[in-house]
């Protein structure tokens, strides 16, 4: 991965839609017309337990690039980009998480892939994967959230108002205009998730980054308490701090594999 400039840790989830270059590409992608649009995605099926793999906000499928390889090794494995990233094309419909859900769900319907999945959510890409969870807790058999975007991020002390002037205008300048529709909707998609009752019962793993817990500004604080907050949402998790910082897939793959090889069926 490499950064065009040094940016603080806890603004990083903000950020890659601008910073973020050179990733591995994910092996077989493909793509296929669903519901009259192009989508972009890689699978290989060399298991009955599908794991679905979602990306972070400006990430495309590469991101798991270190990841896809060895989980697909022996499971069903599946990542893809969501409309407006890599070849998929855009869509008209809001760029809110329900509206998100529902189009992955009918995807990987599209594609025979039966559930229980176990989800695996990067990012905004685990705030995502929250609401798949609550929203139809019938069709997931495990949630891996890795330093997933909390419900309320976007709230407090981490509002957009609160963000430091050369963030603003970068992100304003440098994004594309889907990801400033995810970002505007992430308030709309938290609140979403926290109006359904919480996933139980089934494995919840967050992976945290520890690195930005070194840092030490209100923003940060704020960012930090919502990183460990995340775990205090799902009683019964388990959550493990991963020596990294945010683009733990790509700093720290062997975390993510170790605890999806952890909840799969033996």
């Amino acid at each position: 991965m490499n950064m065009k400039m040094k940016i603080p840790a806890s603004y990083v989830f903000l950020s890659f839609a601008i910073l973020v270059s050179g990733c591995a590409s994910l092996p077989n992608a493909m793509t296929d017309h669903v519901d009259n649009r192009r989508v972009e995605y890689t699978l290989t099926r060399n298991g009955n337990q599908a794991v679905i793999f979602e990306n972070g906000l400006g990430g495309t499928m590469d991101w798991w690039a270190k990841v896809f390889p060895e989980i697909s090794k022996n499971t069903t494995a599946f990542a893809y980009n969501r409309p407006g990233y890599g070849k998929s094309d855009s869509v008209s419909t809001p760029r809110d998480g329900i509206h998100i859900v529902d189009e992955l769900r009918s995807l990987l319907k599209s594609k025979n892939l039966n559930p229980p999945y176990v989800l695996v959510g990067h990012s905004l890409g685990g705030l995502y994967m929250q609401l798949f969870a609550r929203r139809y807790p019938d069709e997931v058999s495990a949630l891996v959230l890795v330093d997933s975007t909390h419900p309320k991020q976007l709230k407090g002390a981490g509002s957009s108002e609160n963000w430091p002037t050369w963030l603003r205008i970068m992100f304003g300048v440098a994004t594309s205009a889907v990801v400033k529709e995810e970002l505007n909707a992430i308030n709309v998609t938290g609140e979403d998730v926290l109006q359904l009752a919480t996933f139980t019962g089934k494995p919840v793993f967050v992976l945290s980054a520890l690195q930005p817990m070194k840092e030490n500004s209100t923003l940060a604080d704020d960012a930090n308490e919502k990183r460990k907050d995340i775990a205090r949402l799902y009683p019964g998790s388990k959550q493990i701090w991963v020596d990294s910082g945010h683009g733990i897939p790509l700093e720290k793959p062997e975390a993510i594999i170790s605890t999806i090889r952890e909840v799969l069926p033996q």
